[in-house]
């Protein structure tokens, strides 16, 4: 759930950053549901299941959705109209069928023992309802074909693992007459274990991970983002983090639970994320694997 974990995560939940990070799922089947309640009265839902086949690989698929909320249409006026609407334009009441979603299919394969890759192909799509020009009424939907890839390494040192992602590798989008790029993101990024590092031994119950990404992306420019977690007894996770070069994110927290019913495991995470000016950002995540 931390922001400065993304590109060298395991598990499920790297479908949606770092796809070379499934191929390190641990039991046969991981499924994965999500929720962020984001700013401005936006919410992510998003999950995933994926399948572990040994020496071929593993798969998964995903589905996120957004609700963008309440979004009220305009339109222009005419010159005529000037005296009823000062504002310039006139209300049209709530726009309906608008949001985004994204589905996609990911391959992650263990090359060796520390080098492992994966690859996501994906349907991006957004809806922005309907609009009227002289006379007819269009819909504001656009959708393309879009790709992820990303490689992962764990070095023999302390743990000390590094990754690299490309996400949203497509060509432009035309939406009427204008054309669009998706949001590129390039990311390269490494975590170590502190622990090992202060006690000279790995112990699986008590770990101090740091991690830090580096971000590259098309429409911003490049950021840093830092992140904290402490394990112990195998079972809670404390997390902590920073993202550098934002407007109004900044600081973020988290909290983990692991446990084992029977074959099972389950894993609850928590994530609260400060931002300026905004009603701060939740995440839940809940992970089953069998």
């Amino acid at each position: 759930m931390g922001e400065a974990f993304v590109t060298t995560g395991i598990g499920s939940e790297s479908m949606f950053y770092n796809p070379a990070g499934l191929s390190l799922m641990k039991k046969n089947f991981d499924i994965n549901f999500n929720y962020t309640q984001w700013i401005a009265d936006i919410n992510y839902l998003s999950g995933g299941i994926s399948w572990n086949l040994e020496e071929i690989g593993v798969i998964g698929i995903h589905l996120l959705t957004v609700d963008y909320g309440s979004i009220n249409g305009t339109s222009l006026i005419s010159v005529s109209e000037q005296n009823l609407y000062p504002l310039g334009y006139k209300d049209n009441g709530l726009v309906s069928n608008v949001g985004a979603y994204v589905v996609g299919l990911t391959y992650g394969r263990q090359i060796t023992q520390e080098f492992s890759m994966g690859l996501t192909m994906k349907l991006a799509g957004q809806k922005l309802g309907q609009s009227t020009f002289g006379g007819s009424t269009e819909d504001n939907n656009a959708s393309k074909i879009a790709f992820d890839a990303g490689v992962r390494y764990q070095t023999g040192f302390k743990h000390f693992t590094f990754g690299m992602f490309i996400r949203n590798f497509a060509t432009n989008v035309k939406r009427e007459e204008i054309e669009e790029q998706l949001p590129l993101l390039f990311s390269f990024g490494a975590s170590i274990n502190v622990m090992e590092i202060v006690t000279e031994e790995f112990s699986e119950d008590n770990q101090i991970t740091f991690a830090a990404d580096f971000l590259h992306q098309n429409n911003y420019s490049e950021r840093v983002n830092f992140g904290l977690e402490y394990n112990f007894l195998g079972m809670v996770s404390l997390r902590g983090g920073y993202q550098t070069n934002r407007d109004l994110a900044s600081w973020s927290a988290g909290l983990g639970l692991n446990t084992s019913l029977s074959d099972y495991d389950i894993e609850v995470n928590y994530s609260y994320s400060s931002f300026e000016f905004f009603t701060s950002v939740n995440r839940v995540s809940l992970i089953f694997s069998f």
